[in-house]
């Protein structure tokens, strides 16, 4: 029997550990700091275990992981790098869905030399998408030509019959994931030009999507798309994007929220007693007879707009509903937003994945596209946690059954990762749509 252990047991961990549960030759443990959440997913299955553990705990941690032969790491990514340093130092393999940092990529040679595998970005975004870039990538490579553009968009969504508030969203991941994303800073390449944007301007940067078959989307630039260039070896790239997409409305009301200081995750030690009103006021040195709506209008200037201002009330911004007990305007946001913007019972989310690429041969050229569109389950599993999940899933049992065999810190973006965990994912109806168009 082989041991897996999953550290976390959060929005996503359930079709995973389920996953990982009907393979006759695993036992899995989770461990958990709510180890409610934890027997909640075993569920009395006679092979899985469900284990309390507080992450900074590091001699429990330790003595899992020496007694695994896998760990799948689902904690905040801050605490994977510590997790590799475990598994380097007792030789077990690894899977994360999060993105490589520095401080991972770092110990690629660390890795090779205790022969272990550390499979970061096996999720949906980063992961399905990388994995159905580059067999795209590979084709057009493999048949003399080469990509010369390519724009590649993800978002999660709430399906059409869900979509039912002004924001066009609603969470089936940590909302304070979903707020601190928008202040990051973004880079891209458009027709051999680098464009830079700072943190404070990225939703200022937005354009319409279309997708064949779809409502009509909106997309903002997402991180830094530059380095993708070298993890997808696209030497000739002239264009390199890399978007998120949301519903029509979402930017301009973000823009304005940050704009505000709203997702600032400073400390504050004043919030007590305090209502939306009062702290939308303060921040926006309302006067004193003025409403706290037109004050925010006063203070947006030129980004305020009566739809913007519609869903700021709507979120209550200028409400009398006292602050939650926390110390900082994002923390404060996150439990505003999760309040505002749950799933209901029943509800379906949906995730949409699209790319575009221009590809060139010496004879002629060729636009290539690959369209997955994901719905959950209604009182199931939703697709955000399907699509992140299964990926990692898929992969941990390749690595234990021997099927993938590298070392070192990679993405999964080699054939012998891609091709069976998309093969696979197809018979879970999780399908990359494809077609060619000629230019």
């Amino acid at each position: 029997m082989k041991n897996v252990l999953v550290l976390g047991a959060g929005l996503v961990s359930r079709p995973l550990v389920r996953y990982l549960l009907d393979v006759p030759e695993f036992n899995v443990t989770v461990a958990s700091r709510t180890v409610s959440k934890a027997v909640k997913l075993v569920d009395g299955h006679p092979h899985g275990k469900a284990i309390e553990l507080n992450v900074k705990n590091d001699e429990e941690l330790e003595k899992l992981i020496r007694n695994c032969d896998l760990a799948i790491s689902l904690l905040p990514y801050t605490y994977h790098v510590k997790v590799a340093g475990y598994c380097i130092k007792y030789k077990k393999n690894m899977v994360t869905t999060s993105y490589i940092s520095d401080a991972m990529k770092a110990l690629d040679q660390d890795a090779k030399n205790a022969g272990i595998l550390i499979l970061n970005e096996i999720g949906v975004d980063p992961g399905i998408d990388h994995m159905s870039a580059m067999r795209i990538i590979h084709k057009v490579e493999n048949s003399g030509g080469k990509v010369i553009s390519f724009r590649s968009y993800c978002g999660g969504l709430p399906a059409p019959e869900a979509n039912d508030n002004p924001f066009g969203y609603k969470f089936s991941w940590s909302p304070r994931g979903v707020l601190m994303a928008g202040r990051n800073d973004a880079k891209y390449m458009k027709n051999g030009e680098i464009i830079e944007i700072p943190g404070k301007d990225l939703f200022r940067h937005h354009w319409p999507l279309h997708i064949e078959g779809e409502p009509e989307f909106e997309t903002y630039p997402n991180r830094n798309s530059l380095p993708y260039i070298e993890t997808y070896g696209l030497k000739d790239v002239k264009t390199m994007f890399r978007g998120t997409i949301r519903n029509i409305g979402w930017c301009d009301t973000l823009l304005c929220i940050a704009k505000l200081g709203l997702l600032d995750d400073a400390e504050h030690n004043n919030l007590r007693g305090m209502t939306y009103n009062d702290l939308t006021r303060r921040l926006t040195n309302a006067k004193e007879d003025e409403s706290t709506r037109d004050a925010t209008s006063r203070f947006l200037e030129q980004d305020s707009s009566k739809n913007v201002l519609d869903n700021l009330e709507w979120l209550g911004l200028f409400s009398d509903d006292p602050l939650p007990d926390e110390t900082t305007y994002l923390d404060i946001m996150t439990v505003r937003f999760l309040e505002k913007m749950p799933y209901r019972e029943g509800e379906r989310d949906m995730i949409v994945l699209y790319h575009d690429f221009l590809a060139e041969w010496p004879d002629k050229q060729k636009r290539i596209t690959s369209t997955l569109v994901d719905f959950g389950i209604p009182h199931g599993d939703s697709s955000m946690a399907r699509t992140v999940s299964l990926p990692a899933a898929i992969a941990t049992r390749l690595i234990l059954q021997n099927k993938i065999n590298l070392t070192g810190v990679h993405a999964p973006v080699l054939p012998e990762i891609y091709n069976p965990v998309l093969d696979e994912l197809e018979t879970m109806n999780i399908i990359c749509k494809e077609r060619e168009m000629p230019v």
